[in-house]
């Protein structure tokens, strides 16, 4: 089973009006590329950014909040959960990233969900920069073409949280991604 798409079933089912959401992780991965290894289905959360405008309007998103603890009661015994909710000022983006979001094309009624591009999917992959997260980069590196001059800029322009150590770690992971980037095989 793939557990992202089983978690978002669930929230799906307990929405009653409908709702929006940014999923990133290994769950964006998993949903949002066709090809990607079926490791990534095995992700027992969905990690999700909430806008700052989305945050704004709290009475409007009450469904949402009261969908989302029924999710993880009713998955709690299967160990799988909806809880990693980051507003977009603690995470690692391009400054128009909601502009650039994907539409997923899952079979849900009330539930609209949408990733990151891979540019900033990347960015938020650079926060710990550990092994797992550079084997996500390479993979999202071979989704898209994605130049150095792209990258750069993106590192450049990127929106990243006040904290020290996040600031160390995404700038640490710029030449490893670099790297990364380089050994892609680019078709002419």
């Amino acid at each position: 089973m793939n557990n992202p798409l089983r978690i978002l079933q669930t929230l799906d089912r307990h929405l009653t009006k409908p709702a929006e959401i940014t999923i990133f992780g290994r769950a964006a991965l998993a949903l949002g590329f066709s090809n990607s290894p079926a490791a990534f289905a095995t992700t027992l959360d969905v990690d999700a950014i909430l806008p700052l405008a989305w945050l704004a309007a709290e009475d409007e998103n009450m469904d949402f909040w009261q969908a989302q603890q029924k999710t993880n009661a009713e998955l709690e015994p299967s160990g799988l959960y909806i809880t990693h909710l980051f507003r977009e000022l603690e995470i690692i983006r391009t400054p128009d990233w909601l502009t650039r979001r994907v539409c997923l094309s899952l079979d849900l009624r009330k539930l609209t969900v949408l990733r990151p591009s891979a540019l900033d999917l990347i960015l938020t992959k650079m926060a710990r920069g550990d092994e797992n997260d550079l084997a996500d980069i390479q993979f999202l590196l071979r989704q898209e073409a994605i130049s150095t001059a792209q990258l750069q800029s993106a590192f450049t322009h990127a929106r990243v949280p006040d904290v020290p150590e996040v600031r160390e770690l995404f700038h640490a992971a710029q030449p490893k991604v670099l790297n990364l980037q380089a050994t892609i095989p680019r078709t002419t």
